[in-house]
């Protein structure tokens, strides 16, 4: 078996730069042409004026929140495929309700890459134990193991002595699904005597892969890497063996942006994942996680290319209520971007003898905190105590409202 799963994997940065140009413009004119949602979303733009990183930043974001809404004026897709539904093998359904379209053939989803990268291939019979019921998770995986060359026992979920008895029987030596779940069934397996030592690799996502965990399947000598996917969009990012951050998926491209916003933060800074798929049925374009990360400087041991990035690191979504008012990160953002003594911002919620507290740290080279109150007051519509902070003196984690309250 091939380490890599094809060419696109060790592009040379220049080679990548010179397919991006090309692959971006295509793909603003594909959703232009066939996707009327998007099109409508992504408004009087020139796909051609879009080749580059840069360039995409200055299109909107696209929200779940605003498919949702689309799907329900235009279902099930709100116009932002280039198929009708009809033309798509499959059509699933995540909680939302939001309808994703799916395809059977030439790893739709493009998690085949993941599985090769985690050294599944031809002669491996892997047990998917991801859902097949209504969300895609099972058809992902399916598809996966049948581009690297590898049998696949739909397992799915729950029933776990029978799936011991048919790891065992058939001889399973992969396991695809959550990350704890292979740990049930190795307990189960335990519990009934039954060798399971045939498992040998293990690729995860849909959950938290703690080190603790990846240390326990080691000491049974299974290999287990996880890969960040959604329903909507595929293939993100994934580990390979040098376990050395997430490697993007050559079929998508991953911004990094302050919550709450469009506008890319520094590398290495944590901000939101977008996203924009290259998949020609189902255009997304700077698609919005929700999902927090950094990027992470240089290339993967492993000889892969392409940008990696460190992996979940939190939910970007930090709306929270104080004193009965929604405080928002993009009015965090708006507040920030309109004051230019400003670097940087966050809120801090706290309890105090029983009533809400809105504390405002501020990165600022000013002394007077007094001179941002009505800022603070016209865009947060709360008042807040200000702690104005040296520059680059708040953390690196992408949180823009910290909510530290304890209602125990």
């Amino acid at each position: 078996m091939s380490k890599f799963f094809d060419d696109l994997e060790t592009r040379a940065a220049d080679q990548r730069a010179t397919d991006l140009a090309r692959d971006l413009a295509r793909q603003i004119a594909n959703a232009k042409a066939h996707a009327p949602g998007l099109a409508r979303h992504l408004g009087e733009i020139d796909p051609d004026s879009i080749t580059t990183l840069a360039d995409l930043a200055q299109l909107p974001v696209l929200r779940k929140s605003s498919l949702g809404e689309a799907q329900k004026s235009s279902p099930p897709f709100g116009g932002f495929t280039a198929r009708a539904a009809h033309e798509f093998a499959h059509v699933f359904q995540s909680p939302g309700p939001i309808y994703e379209p799916g395809q059977t053939s030439d790893d739709w989803w493009r998690m085949g890459r993941f599985l090769c990268a985690s050294g599944i291939g031809a002669g491996d019979i892997v047990q998917n134990c991801f859902s097949y019921h209504m969300t895609p998770a099972g058809m992902i995986f399916e598809n996966a193991a049948r581009a690297v060359g590898a049998a696949v026992f739909p397992a799915g979920t729950g029933q776990t002595e029978l799936q011991v008895r048919a790891a065992r029987d058939l001889g399973v030596t992969a396991y695809a699904g959550t990350p704890d779940y292979l740990k049930i069934i190795l307990d189960k397996a335990d519990q009934m005597g039954v060798n399971l030592g045939s498992i040998k690799r293990a690729v995860v996502g849909g959950g938290a892969l703690f080190p603790s965990l990846r240390a326990e399947y080691a000491d049974r000598g299974i290999a287990c890497l996880q890969g960040y996917a959604t329903a909507d969009l595929g293939s993100i990012a994934y580990e390979s063996e040098a376990q050395e951050g997430m490697i993007v998926d050559e079929g998508v491209l991953v911004e990094i942006v302050t919550p709450g916003t469009g506008n890319p933060v520094k590398e290495g800074d944590v901000g939101e994942v977008l996203v924009t798929s290259l998949n020609p049925d189902y255009p997304l374009i700077r698609f919005a996680t929700g999902d927090l990360s950094a990027v992470l400087a240089g290339q993967s041991p492993c000889g892969r290319t392409n940008m990696r990035i460190k992996g979940w690191m939190g939910r970007a979504d930090q709306t929270t209520k104080i004193k009965g008012m929604f405080v928002r990160p993009e009015q965090v953002a708006a507040l920030v971007g309109a004051n230019a003594a400003i670097q940087k911002a966050r809120v801090i919620a706290t309890r105090h003898n029983q009533r809400d507290v809105m504390t405002l740290e501020i990165e600022t080279n000013e002394t007077d905190a007094s001179q941002f109150e009505a800022a603070i007051l016209g865009t947060l519509k709360l008042r807040a105590d200000v702690i104005l902070v040296a520059p680059g003196s708040l953390p690196n984690d992408g949180k823009v409202i910290d909510d530290q309250r304890s209602y125990d």
